[in-house]
């Protein structure tokens, strides 16, 4: 069952975001410079001494934790591109355009494209049918279609580790390589397109030269390529948590409205002590969706603003493994029009695929 159906109070609330948006505090909107270089600078000698570290040892031993570390470095550097590609890190433009394309290079992500996808798309609908990409679920009479591979790719997807085989299949691939780039935006696109494959084919080559043909493409994938590929894995995890829940509906187009998507759509998540120091408060969802303008290090103040004013509407909870696991044990197929969340089997009695 829902949120909204759960709320008695569901039919009063707001449609828009302005009733929200006027209890975020002004000083949520201050950005200080010192504090976002800082940060990024902080993020970068992280990812330096991961990269060290991993160009220093082949020890099994070893390799899994610089792994590991490398992975959270590049996640949080991209965090960090991700606020700047919001133009909420810097007041500066050419600051944040700057450090918005520095920082996702060890993420592979085309920062314009990413832009695109993500601040227009799933920000502009987030969980709306048929417009917002991330995450979107099938309806049991579109799986009774799939034929048995794609059955199969869902199943593991939409599974306790498919988070980032998801992510890397629907966003990165989809949505960052095989993406024609609208004519509108098509040479900022292929510019930023250029720049990540210049670090990433740049990196291979300096490897190469420096190592031999054999030491260099593993040295290449020890530091370059498994770090990416853990990198999706946390980010297609922290992406589903954020909007993938049995109390978190999707909506039909005529249905949506803004507040649905942006404050019942996502969740404020808790983490661990030390939590937001890699991730920059990117589990406080709510206030992100409701202005992305805010920075990072201020989502937790306008988080608690809007708490206060709408305490039935934001979910605020810790993160818990087993909530995960409840969520993939739970959500599967989605009926858009009652709100809820279905098993597999609803689909057998469908017509499947010739």
């Amino acid at each position: 069952m829902s949120i909204a159906e759960t709320t008695p109070v569901a039919a009063k609330r707001p449609t828009g975001l302005k009733p929200v948006l006027d209890v975020i505090p002004e000083s949520c909107y201050k950005r200080s410079t010192a504090r976002g270089v800082g940060i990024i600078a902080r993020d970068f000698l992280f990812y330096g001494l991961a990269i060290w570290g991993l160009l220093s040892t082949n020890n099994p031993l070893l390799l899994v934790p610089l792994w590991i570390f490398a992975g959270i470095s590049v996640a949080s550097l991209f965090v960090m591109g991700h606020d700047a590609a919001h133009e909420a890190l810097f007041d500066s433009k050419r600051l944040n355009a700057f450090f918005g394309r520095l920082t996702m290079l060890p993420s592979w992500h085309a920062t314009e494209l990413w832009v695109f996808g993500h601040n227009r798309v799933h920000h502009g609908h987030t969980l709306k049918q048929g417009f917002d990409f991330v995450w979107h679920p099938a309806t049991p009479e579109e799986y009774a279609q799939m034929g048995w591979l794609k059955r199969f790719r869902h199943r593991f997807e939409w599974g306790p580790f498919g988070a980032g085989a998801y992510y890397l299949r629907e966003v990165f691939f989809n949505k960052m390589v095989r993406f024609k780039p609208p004519k509108r935006w098509a040479k900022a696109m292929w510019r930023d397109r250029a720049i990540v494959a210049a670090f990433v084919f740049g990196a291979l080559a300096l490897l190469v030269v420096t190592n031999g043909v054999g030491g260099g493409l593993w040295a290449w994938v020890k530091v370059v390529v498994v770090p990416f590929l853990l990198f999706c894995q946390a980010i297609g995890w922290v992406v589903y948590v954020q909007h993938i829940d049995p109390a978190i509906r999707w909506w039909p187009r005529r249905e949506w409205n803004r507040f649905r998507g942006q404050v019942e759509g996502t969740t404020v998540l808790i983490g661990p002590p030390g939590w937001d120091f890699f991730f920059h408060w990117i589990m406080v969802h709510i206030p992100h969706h409701v202005d992305a303008r805010i920075p990072c290090y201020r989502l937790t103040e306008a988080a608690q603003a809007i708490k206060r004013s709408f305490p039935d509407e934001v979910v605020w909870k810790k993160i818990k493994v087993r909530d995960y696991f409840r969520s993939v044990r739970t959500c599967k197929l989605h009926d858009f029009e009652s709100g809820r969340w279905l098993p597999y089997s609803a689909a057998r009695s469908l017509p499947s695929a010739s």
